[in-house]
């Protein structure tokens, strides 16, 4: 069996799509995931399944999801080695890296939409888009940001979903200790 870590979009978010991860552990562990880990309320799920197929793994915890809680959502799973990967990967000096953004994509998207979506600019606001991710600073903070999760998707007709730097550190060690 291998280590994998799936990052749900949307939920818990506003009162809406509610997901409590204590159902959420039991559920999965109840369809033949092992080792099922949850951190914060923010759709980050750690486990162990012996399926190798990362798309079949998508699907099945978005049925899974749609079944039981009654509503669709994006998951994106990665390995540990491809989550560390896309951790490793950060474009930006030590100082920026500590307050980033890593937007992980549901699949690379092609050249000629990240060129496009490379046209817009926002003062005090950087991103590098390097194969399924987004690096993404802003002096501000996220959540003053003008760029937005949404604008991503549709330039580059993907889904995403994005974690702070302390999340993605706090991600790869729960999946070491998986």
């Amino acid at each position: 069996m291998k280590t994998y870590v799936a990052l749900l979009r949307g939920i818990n978010v506003g009162g809406h799509r509610k997901v409590p991860m204590a159902e959420l552990r039991d559920l999965l562990t109840n369809n033949g995931f092992s080792n099922v880990k949850t951190y914060l309320q923010s759709g980050n799920v750690i486990f162990k399944v012996a399926e190798p197929d990362v798309q079949k793994i998508e699907n099945s915890l978005q049925n899974l999801i749609i079944d039981y809680f009654g509503f669709n959502i994006s998951v994106m799973v990665r390995t540990m080695q491809q989550l560390q990967k896309i951790f490793d990967d950060c474009p930006f000096p030590e100082a920026k890296r500590v307050s980033s953004y890593f937007a992980i994509l549901s699949h690379l998207p092609q050249e000629n939409l990240v060129q496009k979506a490379y046209e817009k600019v926002y003062e005090k606001e950087e991103y590098k888009i390097i194969n399924d991710c987004i690096y993404f600073y802003s002096d501000k903070g996220y959540g003053n940001a003008k760029f937005s999760l949404n604008y991503f998707e549709k330039k580059l007709n993907v889904n995403a979903t994005a974690r702070n730097y302390k999340t993605m550190l706090k991600l790869l060690s729960l999946s070491a200790e998986n």
